[in-house]
């Protein structure tokens, strides 16, 4: 009989990341609970205008990533003609813009599918879409500090959208 395989213990920076996760899945989880218990059935234009709003929400953290990474490169000697030396704050900001289309491409099809399937989306996609800015704006300044202090902003980014395509999915179903 073989011995059970031992874990090695997170380290420091697992377990910071693993709360941070934790506590965004749990606003999530309040987000989706709110969310529903405050949302009326409503018109298709009026999910849509809810929609257009969350939407330019999106857009408006897209524009200002790609803002952030051309002024770090206009204002890099080593970065400005886009060779290959590098500049850490370009690439800094590149990596945060990556995540942040990234997240912005997942959010804005999780609030379409959730707008268009669901009667009662208007409260869930705007609360979701102000966990959004709130998760881009913890990501954007802890991320300089690590996995840790970004880990939070991860969260309230990514699970209100899986959230969203759960509650389309089961909209869809019903």
């Amino acid at each position: 009989m073989s011995e059970p395989v031992a874990h090695p213990p997170l380290r420091k920076a697992q377990g910071g990341v693993a709360r941070g996760i934790g506590i965004g899945l749990g606003l999530t989880i309040a987000a989706v609970i709110i969310g529903y218990s405050r949302s009326a059935a409503a018109t298709l234009e009026s999910r849509v205008a809810t929609l257009g709003i969350a939407v330019l929400v999106l857009g408006l953290w897209l524009a200002a990533a790609i803002g952030v990474v051309a002024r770090r490169r206009f204002a890099s000697n080593t970065a400005i003609d886009g060779g290959d030396r590098v500049d850490p704050r370009v690439d800094a900001g590149n990596a945060i813009l990556r995540n942040t289309a990234e997240q912005v491409l997942l959010a804005g099809l999780a609030y379409t599918a959730l707008t268009l399937l669901s009667d009662h989306a208007r409260v869930p996609v705007a609360l979701f879409a102000a966990c959004f800015s709130a998760g881009r704006l913890l990501f954007w300044t802890g991320y300089r500090d690590g996995a840790e202090a970004r880990a939070l902003g991860f969260a309230l980014t990514f699970y209100p959208s899986v959230a969203a395509l759960l509650m389309a999915a089961v909209a869809l179903i019903r």
